[in-house]
This record gives structure tokens, sequence and C-alpha cells, in this order.
């Protein structure tokens, strides 16, 4: 056991120095260090209702700019609640330490960055008379690049935290055990699920970080006890699920953040016949989707766009994405009516016509 122990030790410490020196063909820490030579107070922040791998990130970040700029000030402040389950589960384990979020007072510091999101994104909350003056992201963008002063923006990478990790390696800074579990914990719940696609750049930070990470930690944040409210929306989507051919499709009632109709949707995509899985629900007023699909020829972010068109707005990534629908009254017709428009869109869209859906679980069961 020991000689297997350092083999997979020898095996993740030259896959990151590998990326070590990667990172140094394309300096990209350094370069941000360069932009924030002379800031004094610092800004880190992430979009709206924030996910477990854009809060390790902003951890991440902080505490690798804290060390390297010791002469600033750094925070984080977040906009909108962290919502229940995993989530909540996270922030309660890691060391988030967040500042209240206050529009009023970002205008009080001298750099801003903007971590798993973009200036041209809807989940972006930073107030319109703010730029940041940089952006670190693994979504892909839609047109032009941000015109910030530092732009790190890596589609083929499938965390943010996974980006963080590659600053680390090339700076040579070390991650302490609770950070590695952050981490780790981060990238994980970014690349979980059957669409979860790990780039080059995630297994290196995973094999690396699964040696550093504090095994209770992390133990702690994979096995958190959870809230009804998340079992009653695995049994709403279980019991509305209704399989197309290879497209499943379910809806859940008033949920506390995009994270809910996710986790539902990658729980979903993993019915044997399934190839596309969609999950809606409503939160603030809004319509909120979840596509999930496994490898395809049609990405599941230009996807995502087809079915928002002309309605709202949505993006992601090849194989997991996103959309919100602005609700006009939040009424339960309103909502029925885009349900059924959605719902002709998804099955126009994949080709499959006049094929009447399959409930996945019977109202009925019969036998043992």
């Amino acid at each position: 056991m020991t000689a297997f122990v350092e083999s997979c030790r020898k095996t993740a410490s030259s896959s990151a120095q590998a990326a070590a020196r990667d990172s140094r063909g394309r300096p990209k820490a350094r370069q941000l260090l360069r932009k924030l030579a002379d800031r004094k107070k610092i800004l880190i922040t992430t979009h709206e209702h924030p996910d477990p791998d854009a809060l390790a990130a902003c951890i991440g970040l902080r505490t690798l700019l804290c060390e390297q700029r010791s002469n600033a000030e750094v925070n984080v402040s977040i906009k909108g609640d962290f919502g229940g389950g995993l989530n909540a589960a996270f922030t309660q384990y890691s060391e988030l330490k967040t500042q209240p979020w206050d529009e009023s007072a970002i205008a009080g510091y001298d750099a801003v960055i903007l971590v798993d999101t973009q200036p041209t994104f809807r989940n972006n909350p930073l107030p319109t008379n703010i730029s940041p003056i940089a952006v670190i992201d693994h979504h892909r963008g839609r047109g032009r690049r941000p015109s910030c002063p530092f732009c790190d923006i890596r589609p083929d990478v499938g965390a943010t935290s996974s980006i963080i990790f590659s600053y680390f390696m090339e700076l040579n800074q070390k991650i302490s055990p609770d950070l590695g579990a952050t981490l780790l914990f981060g990238i994980e719940s970014d690349l979980a699920g059957a669409a979860g696609q790990p780039g080059e750049l995630d297994n290196v930070a995973l094999s690396s970080l699964t040696l550093i990470a504090d095994t209770h930690k992390l133990y702690s944040m994979r096995y958190v006890d959870l809230p009804q409210n998340v079992f009653v929306s695995y049994a709403q989507g279980l019991a509305n699920a209704v399989l197309y051919d290879t497209a499943m499709m379910s809806h859940l009632e008033t949920v506390p953040s995009p994270e809910r109709p996710a986790i539902v949707a990658d729980f979903l995509l993993r019915h044997e016949q399934a190839k596309w899985s969609l999950v809606t629900g409503v939160m603030d007023n809004h319509f909120v989707l979840s596509l999930r699909a496994y490898t395809c020829k049609l990405s599941a972010a230009q996807f995502m766009k087809r079915l928002v068109r002309k309605l709202g707005e949505g993006g992601g990534h090849r194989t997991k994405a996103g959309g919100f629908i602005k609700l006009e009254t939040g009424s339960d017709a309103e909502v029925e009516r885009l349900r059924e428009k959605i719902r002709r869109r998804y099955l126009r869209s994949l080709g499959i016509k006049g094929q009447r859906g399959q409930k996945l679980v019977p109202n009925r069961t019969s036998g043992t």
C-alpha cells in the first residue's frame, strides 16, 4: 500500500510540475500581479447566487493575493444568497469570510476582479458604471472578450477553481490542506454528474489536490446533512419527469437557487436512455432552466440560447447550460404556458416529432 501511495504522489507531483511549466509559458498569474502592483484595495466577486466552484475560486484567489500583495486589502463580497443544500453546506465548512454586498461601496475599491462570470453575462453583479480590472472565467463568452486590463478566459477548463489552482503552481505558492479541500470540492461540484467533462488542467488539479486536501474537511463537505426541501425537489423532479425518446424533461416548483434544477438535471441524465436532460423551476419571479447533455455535436450552450431566444438569456458549456426568463406576473397559468413553449422548442430542436412522453415514475406501480 505504501508503494502504491508513493506512486500516486509522484504521478500527481509530476503532473503539477508539468502544469507549472505550462503556466510559466503563459504567465497569467504574474500578469495579474503586475496589473495589481499599485492597487491598495481589491474586491473579488462572482456571479449572483454562486455555486461552490465560484466561491472556492474567490477564496483561493484571495488567499493567493493576500500572500503575494501583503500591502493590499483584499476582500470578497457576493451579491445574492447561496441557496440551500450543497451551496449552503459549502459555505458552512469553507473559510469564505465575505463582506456585505454594498454597491455604493464598490467605487471605493481601486481594483475589482470578476470571477466565474463576465461583464456581458446576465448574472454579472457589478453596476453598469463599474468595469473590472480582471476577469477570470471558464465559460464561453458572447462575441468579443471583455475589454479589461487582464482577461483569463479558458472554455476548455471545466472549473474556474482549476484556473486559480494553476496560479498557485505558476507562483510556486503552497496550498494549505484547508484550501486544498475547498478548491477540490469546488472543482468536483462543477464536474459532477454525467455531463461533467474535465479538461487536462482539471485532471492535474484533481490529482494534485487530492493529496493535499484535508480529508476530514472534504468528507464533511461531501456528506453534509441536507434540509428537507432538497428531498422535496428530488421528489418533484422525479414525479414530473417525462422521457421523450432520448430527451428527459421535468419541472420543479419554487426553487431557492439555480443550483436546485441543476442537480436534478444531473441526476435525471443518468437514465439509461437519456441523452438530454432539461429541468425548469421558478425563482424570484424568473423561470429558471438547467440543461445537461452527454457529448453531442450540438453544444448545450448554443441549445440553451435556442430555447430562450427572444424570451430570456442563457449560456454555458458544451454539455452543461443554464438560462433565465423573466416572468411578467408569475401566475401558474403563465408558468404553464412557458413550460409548454419551452417543451415544444426542446423537442423540435432535437428532431423529436410526434413522440408521446413516457412518465419516468408511473402514477401506480405494481410488484414489490
